[in-house]
């Protein structure tokens, strides 16, 4: 055989590697997912402490300190009063006992526990990879930067939390709330998008729509979740609890959804325009996923782009299912968790398929497909 010949045995299936990644790379692929899983869990946590009402139990922002919780019935105490002063329990917890004080608590400080263990999980093995000569430049950079978002993110938190300390306070900022869940979120993507990364392939298919839906796709998740938090922190799930109609309505009256002045305001603040603009992204998302899905399954039928393309869409109903069941139960705890969880592996899906796509190999698994031509052909003039 000529050297510049390709066989069907020299050309990856789209969807499937080339060559296995290096050891070394094996290694940071699974710290980097594992890195992934403790920001879900996290996220999981957070909302926990939120649906509880027990963010605001933590009135100071001690990183190194606060890690140790009250070992002594003076110190429980010493707590418990600086939570006696705070806004949230003049107004909705005058008289709680101590008992219900360090549930709250423990919500709290887990939370801010698992922050502190995902930075050590984080900056030790990053360490040790650069050190071992693992982490290729470009790698190396994105690890550092998601190692200062990840410190943004902990300043966002204090921020948040010192939002609900503030007189007349019961809650966090809506807004702060929603930056803190996104931020997580972009954390999360970025260390998905980097693992998915390491997984070698070759150019990237045609026809580019693919690509660039697949990417519109993963940005229309962080906005929904986004949207999402603005839900969750000015609690618009417990308005409106009816669907398709809002009360009887499919599209609210201007008066309603303007009803804030000025204008702006209300995309924060005026639950009714809060929740219809979640509901809006939600059908936006949905319509796009399964029209990447079809598409993806014509285009390429029986590829990796396509069962992955099928499985975000399926993960996108699936997602919309538990989030109307959510507005229509008025938001019980166990089906708010839910809802903010599976967004997480939505979006973990919808960053490996669009890391993906960027880079799948530029061939169908039918080489003799008439559809195939150009990416058979191109692989062969690379070889030659």
């Amino acid at each position: 055989m000529a050297q510049g010949d390709v066989t069907k045995a020299d050309v990856a299936p789209v969807g499937e590697t080339a060559a296995r990644p290096p050891a070394g790379q094996r290694a940071v692929k699974v710290w980097l997912y594992l890195l992934a899983a403790l920001v879900v869990g996290m996220v999981a946590v957070g909302g926990a402490t939120r649906l509880t009402g027990s963010g605001l139990s933590i009135t100071e922002w001690r990183p190194v300190t606060g890690a140790v919780p009250p070992l002594s019935a003076e110190a429980w105490a010493a707590e418990f009063d600086k939570y006696k002063d705070t806004p949230q329990y003049r107004i909705l917890n005058q008289g709680m006992g101590l008992s219900d004080f360090k549930v709250l608590y423990a919500w709290e400080w887990g939370h801010r526990l698992l922050g502190r263990v995902v930075g050590l999980v984080f900056f030790l093995p990053l360490l040790w990879f650069w050190w071992r000569g693992a982490l290729t430049r470009r790698l190396g950079l994105g690890l550092l930067g998601l190692g200062l978002l990840g410190g943004l993110q902990g300043a966002i938190g204090w921020i948040m939390v010192a939002s609900g300390l503030q007189p007349g306070m019961t809650a966090v900022a809506p807004l702060k709330l929603a930056l803190h869940l996104t931020t997580a979120s972009l954390i999360l993507a970025g260390l998905v998008w980097l693992a998915a990364g390491l997984r070698p392939r070759v150019a990237p298919p045609e026809p580019a729509r693919l690509r660039v839906t697949a990417v519109a796709i993963m940005g229309l998740v962080l906005a929904q979740i986004f949207l999402g938090g603005l839900v969750a922190g000015s609690k618009a799930g417990l308005v409106y609890n009816t669907w398709p109609s809002m009360n009887g309505m499919l599209v609210p009256p201007a008066s309603e959804l303007f009803a804030v002045s000025p204008w702006i305001e209300n995309f924060v603040d005026n639950l009714t325009l809060v929740q219809f603009n979640h509901r809006l992204t939600a059908y936006l998302l949905l319509a796009l996923a399964l029209a990447h899905a079809l598409d993806a399954r014509r285009t390429w039928p029986g590829s990796g782009l396509a069962r992955r393309a099928t499985g975000i869409a399926g993960l996108v109903v699936a997602q919309a299912c538990l989030g109307i069941l959510t507005l229509l139960l008025a938001v019980p705890l166990w089906a708010a968790l839910s809802h903010q969880v599976f967004a997480m592996a939505v979006l973990t899906m919808a960053t490996v398929h669009a890391r993906a796509t960027r880079s799948v190999a530029a061939t169908t698994p039918n080489l003799e497909s008439p559809t195939t031509p150009f990416g058979f052909e191109t692989l062969a003039g690379r070889a030659a």
